[in-house]
C-alpha cells in the first residue's frame, strides 16, 4: 500500500556508524551522501505498541470506520491527523502530488478545496479522478482513497471558506496559487494586503475557491503490525454496495 518513504514494518535495526573514511560504494559519491544512506538505514518506525484491528468487526461501510481511525489518532497524539496527500495526474497522465487539509467526510465523499486555477484544479478539470492518503505514524495506520471529483457549487464553496479561519480567507485572497512568483518580497506586500481585507471583510468572496468532493470507489484501511503482519482491509463499492476484502501485506 503506499505509505511514507520508510519501510513501515518491525522497527529498523541500527546499523553500525558509518564509516566516512571507507571507500566509496559504487554510486555513492561522497561521504556526505554515506552519511545520508546511514541515517536511513539507522531511522526507527513503530518503536512502540500499535493499537490491533480486527477487520471481522469492521463495519459494511468504509465511512464509519474512517471517522473513528481519524478520531483515535487524535487522541493518541497524532499532530494535524485531518492532513492527507493528494495525487492527481494531467492531460498527459503526469502525476502530481501534494499535501493539504481534509474539510469533512461524509457520504458524499472526501472534501477538500482550491482554487481552480491551482495544478490541482487544472488537473481535476482534465482528469476528474484522484487519490487520497492518510498516515498516522502514532498508531501506525494508514488509509488510501481513490475515486472520481467533483466541484461543489458556488455557495457551498464560499460557504466552505468563510467557515475557516482568517488566515485561511487571507490566503485564499492573494490567490495566484500555482504561479510563478517573481520575490518573496512581492508575496508579503500581496499577503499583508490580503490579512488586512479578510479582517475587514470576513465575508469577502473568492470567486475561484472551489470545493471538491471525491466520491470513494476503493478505501483501503491498513494497520501496522511490528512483526510484519499488517492487516489490510480493502473496500470496494461494485454493484451498488461495498464489498470487503482482506490484502496480502
Amino acid at each position: 500500500m503506499p505509505g511514507p518513504p520508510a519501510d513501515p514494518g518491525a522497527p529498523a535495526e541500527l546499523g553500525p556508524p558509518a564509516d566516512l573514511d571507507a571507500p566509496a560504494d559504487p554510486g555513492v559519491p561522497d561521504a556526505e551522501a554515506r552519511a545520508f544512506r546511514e541515517l536511513l538505514r539507522g531511522l526507527r518506525v513503530w518503536d512502540r505498541e500499535l493499537p490491533s484491528f480486527d477487520p471481522a468487526k469492521a463495519p459494511t461501510e468504509p465511512l464509519p470506520l474512517f471517522r473513528r481511525w481519524l478520531r483515535e489518532a487524535a487522541e493518541a497524539g497524532q499532530p494535524e491527523p485531518h492532513t492527507m496527500t493528494l495525487a492527481t495526474a494531467d492531460a498527459a497522465g503526469d502525476p502530481s502530488v501534494r499535501t493539504l487539509m481534509l474539510h469533512d467526510a461524509d457520504e458524499r465523499g472526501w472534501h477538500f478545496a482550491s482554487h481552480r486555477g491551482s495544478r490541482k484544479g487544472r488537473e481535476l478539470a482534465a482528469r476528474p479522478r484522484a487519490a487520497l492518503g492518510f498516515y498516522w505514524p502514532v498508531v501506525g495506520r494508514q488509509v488510501r482513497i481513490r475515486g472520481t471529483v467533483s466541484p461543489a457549487g458556488s455557495e457551498e464553496s464560499q460557504a466552505d471558506l468563510h467557515r475557516r479561519s482568517t488566515g485561511a480567507l487571507a490566503a485564499a485572497l492573494v490567490g495566484r496559487q500555482s504561479e510563478v512568483l517573481s520575490s518573496v518580497e512581492e508575496l508579503a506586500r500581496a499577503s499583508a494586503a490580503a490579512w488586512e481585507r479578510a479582517r475587514r471583510e470576513p465575508d469577502a468572496p473568492v470567486p475561484s475557491w472551489t470545493l471538491y468532493v471525491l466520491r470513494p470507489e476503493e478505501v483501503e484501511f491498513f494497520q501496522g503490525d511490528a512483526e510484519r503482519r499488517h492487516v489490510r482491509l480493502n473496500y470496494r463499492y461494485e454493484g451498488g454496495a461495498w464489498v470487503r476484502e482482506l490484502l496480502w501485506p
